[in-house]
Parts: structure tokens; C-alpha cells; sequence
């Protein structure tokens, strides 16, 4: 199931507010180009990115496990030329293939286990195009996320103001435990959640087995190299064998 702050309606509805369009967002439409592509977004939560595509003509298909945010996509402008799929990464089936294939705000990560991503790269491999392209990112291991991921901020709707607050609990093995909090004027909504962080041979060799090689691996959304030591992101643009 998808966790709370993906599912819960309330939380859906002010998404956008809380994440929305930034420069990882202007690199993705970016990779289309200018002619027509099939896009897939898997993990496209509200479809930021699928309405934006859409909106330059390109034919765009949008995957998510989460109802209430495909709920909040379907509604916005160009939702009706999107197809919609409730569905995880891992179990999702077309009947078309794909020019451009892609995984972001960190929807990797919440991939956890091992057989997740396998399946998740089989599946992709499966919908790309012989030509086609993967572009996914994660967040470097080697960058010391728990002393930064601590956060508090307010979301200013135009009935509220909703405390928004992140909190690091655990790093055990690769994996990152920590809990989301917003506090509503009628409610307080609290969500625990996870996310893997693997690094970058563990990434190549899980791509390598499924059939899939790495292109090129950036290290910031301006396109600027990978460093392992210093990078935060790895945006890795993949295509098949």
C-alpha cells in the first residue's frame, strides 16, 4: 500500500503546494525535446509532469499506486489527454512501448527491497522503445542525509496554514526510516515512512541484470558530472543493452 501521505485525500489535495514545480522538474521536461514522444511516468503522483508534457503534444501515459493522487491529476488542465493507471512500478503492464520512461522525486527510493526493483527494471526494459530512454534519480548514500533531513515549514492554503514538520528516526542497513507530521486546524495526519538508499554499483549491477545499461550519470539537475563524494543527487539516463 502506498503510505499515508500518498494516499490520504487530504494530502493529495495540497501535493502540489507542498512539492511543486522546481529545477528537477524543467530537467525532466527537457528530455522530450520538441517532438512528439511517448512518455511514461511511473510514480507521476498528481501528474505535474504528465499535464506539462501533454501540454506540448506529446502522448503521455501516467502510473501511480496511490487513488486519491491519480484523483487530483485527472482533474487539472490536459488531464483529460493522459491516460491514468492505478498501478506500482513494479506490476505495471501497456500494450504500447515507450520513448521516454521516467521515475522522479525520488520514487526509486521507495522501492526497499531487492525483487521491487528487479521487477521494476524488467518492467521497464519490457515498455522501452529499442531507441528508448530511462531517466530515474536517487539520492547519493554517500552524502550524510540524517544531519539534513530534519525540517518544519508552513503551507499557507486559502482557508489555513498547515505546519508541515519531517523527522529522521533510524538509518539501519540502507535503509532510512523517518516520520512526516502535518498539523492541520482540525486534525494532526502522521505518516512513517521509508526509503532505500542504495549506491551506485548496487544500481548498475540491479540495471546490468535486467538488461539495461547506463548512458551517462549526472550529479545535479544543471547536468553537471557525478561525484560520489560530493554530488547529492544520481540521475541516472539509462537505455536497453
Amino acid at each position: 500500500m502506498p503510505d499515508n501521505h500518498y494516499e490520504n485525500p487530504k494530502l493529495a489535495a495540497i501535493y502540489d503546494i507542498d512539492s511543486g514545480w522546481s529545477q528537477d522538474r524543467d530537467f525532466y521536461l527537457a528530455l522530450a525535446g520538441v517532438h512528439q514522444q511517448k512518455i511514461l511516468d511511473l510514480g507521476c503522483g498528481t501528474g505535474l509532469l504528465c499535464v506539462a508534457y501533454a501540454a506540448q503534444g506529446h502522448d503521455v501515459t501516467g502510473a501511480d499506486p496511490s487513488a486519491a493522487m491519480l484523483d487530483v491529476a485527472r482533474r487539472k488542465p490536459n488531464g483529460h489527454k493522459i491516460e491514468w493507471v492505478q498501478s506500482f512500478a513494479q506490476t505495471f503492464e501497456s500494450g504500447k512501448q515507450f520513448d521516454l520512461i521516467i521515475m522522479t522525486g525520488h520514487a526509486f527510493q521507495v522501492l526497499l527491497d531487492d525483487g521491487d526493483i528487479d521487477a521494476t527494471f524488467c518492467a521497464v526494459k519490457k515498455l522501452l522503445n529499442a531507441d528508448g530512454k530511462f531517466v530515474f534519480e536517487s539520492r547519493n548514500p554517500k552524502i550524510d542525509w540524517a544531519s539534513r533531513w530534519d525540517y518544519e515549514m508552513d503551507l499557507q492554503l486559502p482557508e489555513q496554514t498547515v505546519r508541515e514538520s519531517r523527522k529522521f528516526l533510524a538509518m539501519q542497513n540502507n535503509r532510512m526510516a523517518f516520520e512526516l507530521r502535518y498539523e492541520f486546524s482540525d486534525e494532526t495526519l502522521v505518516s512513517n515512512s521509508e526509503l532505500r538508499f542504495s549506491d551506485r554499483s548496487e544500481i548498475e549491477n540491479q540495471l546490468t541484470k535486467a538488461g539495461l545499461r547506463i548512458e551517462r550519470i549526472l550529479g545535479d539537475w544543471a547536468g553537471g558530472p557525478f561525484d560520489e563524494t560530493l554530488s547529492e543527487e544520481m540521475i541516472f539516463l539509462v537505455k536497453r543493452a
